[in-house]
């Protein structure tokens, strides 16, 4: 038996690891949670300072058996559980189960933390061992606790007044309340009519269309003209006094530029794999899972990414090294800024703070490891590999022209915007999936302000109004984490437990609530409002950071809710 025990979280992990650490390392897998609180009430008992009653996981007690086994025979440990909350209260909770197993008595007990699988990192921590983190441990203790007292607090009272196997989440009823206001505001829209007047032609062999922007000295707003009869006088009257023909009152050509995106943080990648790939925000995470614990690449197992569970927008100096070197070696000059690109990102909470969501080698392009992906890591892979060499490009330039006609002078004005690429920057590698300039890239006809050009046709358009969109996953992502709602790595489980307790229903990939969603929304809104409140669980959310952070005791905000 080797003198060194590690533990890891996942068994796929341990088999990376093993090749970095060689023989003087034994590593074994916990299998994510050891402990977790028993599953009745009274397990957090706020009259003896939250004093919390746990039990062993009963599908990991093999696991930890051999863990206790090989703790008895080495001398280090080393604890090295994902490096986040949840991975400090497994390095913890291991901590205490070997120390009443009287384990450590000859031992060294150490916490490692990497955020990559890498040789160099996964050294680096063993080389820089630390304890374990009280306070990201009390975080996620205060998490869990908070989400045990919701749940056998309003749970039951579920059961009594709408139905059985129903259940209530600090979380989860927030993300509900979100969906079915959106459908009652769906429901209660009040659809309105109005037009839009256009004019088009043939000028210098290309097509021009352009819109109404001003009448009679009046810029038009939406609901300007509301009705066919209405657009039908404008139309009439502006053929009347232009006889067809309109004349070039001012062109305007200005410079437009589009910086690249921030690297991917945890809500982001799973937007972009949503929109892009079709994954579900479940699928991107267990895809980008396998990609950070290792995939086989000639006959050695291979971290791709660094962890994929981060807030922080963040590059190591040596990740921006690496991608500037790659862009100056395979795009010209003009792709490179001066210096790197530093994005701010929105999180509060320092010292769980590391890097964005990256390859690990920039110079391991998506097609030198094709052969070694399924389809599915390729896509996520790429994703990944080109966002993250695109955030540090040269912004993309654009000519926007804008030409305004007289109909039959500037009183009346049509105007119609153009757009051309003049230098493509970082769009050559990446384009956001939600940005479209579509509406202006059309390539307009070279005019001069007085030019007179004559127009085949004026015309109205009937529009009506629409109501807000269904949420689609990543949508409801986005509009978590713009509320607060939730962290990055409770995003994917807040969507699935909505589906399978039967709250709501993907549809057209849009989420629908369902009727017994709405009765708990409803029966939770009418009693327990304030648990509901957007920002009173982002209020929550930001005491978890405090604690983490050292700057709040735990059991003060537990008092406080």
């Amino acid at each position: 038996m080797p003198d060194n025990l590690l533990i890891v979280e996942s068994p796929s992990k341990a088999t990376t690891l093993k090749k970095f650490l060689g023989d003087d390392f034994h590593i074994l897998a916990s299998y994510g949670h050891v402990r977790d609180l028993e599953a009745k009430e009274g397990a957090v008992d706020p009259d003896i300072n939250f004093g919390m009653r746990y039990k062993l996981i009963e599908r990991n007690e093999k696991h930890l058996k051999n863990i206790i086994k090989a703790a008895l025979q080495s001398q280090v440990i080393y604890l090295a559980t994902d490096p986040d909350r949840e991975g400090e209260a497994i390095a913890w909770h291991l901590s205490q189960i070997l120390s009443e197993k009287k384990v450590l008595n000859s031992s060294k007990l150490y916490r490692v933390v990497f955020y990559e699988i890498t040789k160099s990192a996964v050294t680096d921590a063993v080389n820089n061992p630390r304890t374990v983190s009280m306070d990201l441990v009390n975080a996620q203790q205060a998490r869990r606790a908070l989400d045990h007292l919701v749940g056998f607090n309003l749970s039951p009272l579920l059961w009594k007044k709408v139905g059985r196997n129903l259940s209530a989440g600090r979380v989860q009823s927030p993300a509900l309340r979100l969906i079915v206001e959106r459908e009652q505001e769906i429901e209660n829209f009040d659809e309105k009519e109005y037009w839009s007047i256009h004019f088009s032609c043939i000028q210098k062999e290309k097509k021009l269309e352009a819109k109404l922007f001003k009448l009679n000295g009046t810029k038009l707003e939406q609901f300007s003209i509301i009705n066919k009869d209405q657009q039908t006088k404008v139309v009439d009257d502006i053929i009347k006094s232009t006889g067809l023909r309109v004349t070039v009152s001012e062109v305007v050509e200005r410079p437009k530029s589009r910086k690249p995106v921030a690297p991917f943080i945890t809500s982001t990648l799973q937007q972009e794999g949503i929109r892009k790939l079709g994954f579900s925000a479940r699928e991107t995470m267990s895809v980008a899972q396998q990609l950070y614990e290792g995939i086989q690449i000639d006959n050695e197992s291979v971290g791709l990414i660094s962890y994929m569970r981060t807030d922080s927008v963040n590059l190591s100096k040596e990740a921006l090294n690496d991608i500037r070197q790659h862009i100056m070696k395979n795009f010209s000059k003009h792709y490179l800024p001066e210096e790197p690109i530093i994005y701010k990102g929105k999180s509060k909470n320092a010292q769980e703070a590391h890097e964005a969501v990256r390859p690990t080698l920039i110079e391991r392009t998506p097609k030198a490891i094709k052969s070694y992906l399924n389809p599915r890591q390729l896509a996520l892979y790429e994703l990944i590999w080109k966002r993250t060499v695109a955030c540090q490009m040269t912004n993309a330039k654009y000519n926007i022209t804008s030409i305004d006609f007289g109909a039959p002078d500037k009183n009346t004005t049509f105007r119609t915007t153009g757009q051309t690429l003049v230098f493509d920057g970082f769009t050559a590698i990446y384009q956001e999936s939600n940005k479209s300039d579509s509406t202006d890239d059309a390539i307009l006809p070279k005019l001069q302000e007085g030019d007179t050009i004559k127009i085949e046709k004026i015309y109205g358009l009937q529009h009506h109004t629409q109501p807000p969109p269904r949420f689609g996953e990543a949508s409801l992502v986005k509009t978590l984490e713009d509320y607060g709602i939730g962290r990055p790595s409770t995003y994917a489980t807040i969507i699935t437990t909505l589906q399978d307790r039967g709250y709501a229903v993907l549809d057209k990939k849009r989420f629908i609530p369902t009727d017994v969603g709405r009765l708990v929304n409803g029966f939770l809104l009418s009693h327990f409002d304030k648990y509901l409140e957007y920002d009173f669980t982002a209020k929550l959310e930001e005491d978890l950071d405090a604690i983490s952070n050292g700057e709040q005791m735990w059991t003060d905000v537990m008092s406080n809710f």
